[in-house]
């Protein structure tokens, strides 16, 4: 059986276990069970927490995982990320009290408080800057106030929070972080077969199919505005001055695409969501 872990809690939990469920596999149902086998797919699911599971897969204990990438280099466990999952993405900002701090190199000697001592211990020693890493779990924001640490490096969205806690944001990006597929060294056919199964999930939420009716004459001209992943499938009405057409086109295009459509003469405009899909 094909080994999986999977986040058993926290941000990445859920939707994971959603594109798995949408990529035919069967998952727990009691969110109290570790392990649960899934025999018609041959494999088996291990729900772990979501920093261990780089460590794991690493280890050649399992096969492959879901976490993100911020985890995986935090890690710094030897498993390999094999795809992007296009989910759960943060950003990881170095902050400090405003004014004080410009760029990285001010950093120079002071502490520096992190969740993530792998992740960003890396990152500077990248840049030639050493400090004294300070690690705590979670809410880092407050160290500085509770003299704990000169400066912080979180995962910043908005950046109210650290605003809240009079912090500023300064310096490069650490990190752009997003939920990724790892593997370990282990070869394991039932990996490429998850792997498409994914994609076909993470395809089926980027495009819609499109079916319009439109005259022969403005065919190309529709075409153009909706060329499709190859070309569009192109079927003959009982009136020959007509066809039928059917492309697959980005979801975030849609209403874009069918006012051009609808401006070219097309009608019977009809958008439909992809289940699944392999490209």
């Amino acid at each position: 059986m094909l080994r999986i872990a999977v986040p058993n809690k926290g941000s990445l939990a859920e939707t994971a276990a959603q594109m798995l469920s949408e990529a035919g596999y069967n998952g727990r149902r009691d969110p109290r069970d570790l392990v649960v086998s899934d025999p018609h797919n041959d494999v088996e699911f291990f729900y772990l927490r979501p920093r261990d599971i780089a460590t794991y897969v690493g280890s050649g204990a399992l096969d492959v995982g879901i976490t993100g990438r911020d985890l995986l280099l935090d890690s710094r466990s030897t498993a390999g990320e094999i795809a992007s999952l296009d989910f759960g993405d943060s950003t990881f900002r170095f902050a400090g009290p405003a004014g004080r701090f410009s760029e990285l190199a001010d950093l120079e000697g002071l502490r520096v408080a992190t969740s993530y001592p792998g992740l960003v211990g890396t990152f500077l020693t990248g840049h030639g800057v050493t400090v004294d890493l300070v690690t705590l779990d979670g809410a880092v924001e407050s160290a500085v106030q509770l003299g704990v640490a000169d400066a912080v490096a979180d995962v910043v969205s908005t950046g109210s929070t650290l605003r809240k806690a009079g912090l500023q944001i300064f310096g490069p990006v650490i990190l752009e972080s997003t939920a990724v597929l790892i593997t370990s060294e282990n070869e394991n056919p039932g990996i490429n077969t998850l792997l498409r199964r994914l994609q076909g999930v993470l395809v089926a939420r980027q495009y819609v199919l499109v079916d319009y009716d439109v005259h022969v004459d403005n065919l190309d001209a529709a075409c153009q505005a909706a060329s499709g992943i190859e070309s569009p499938t192109i079927s003959s009405l009982r009136d020959p001055s007509w066809v039928a057409v059917r492309v697959m086109i980005p979801r975030l295009d849609t209403n874009s695409v069918m006012d051009r459509l609808y401006e070219l003469g097309a009608r019977a405009i009809l958008v439909t969501s992809i289940h699944n899909a392999r490209l």
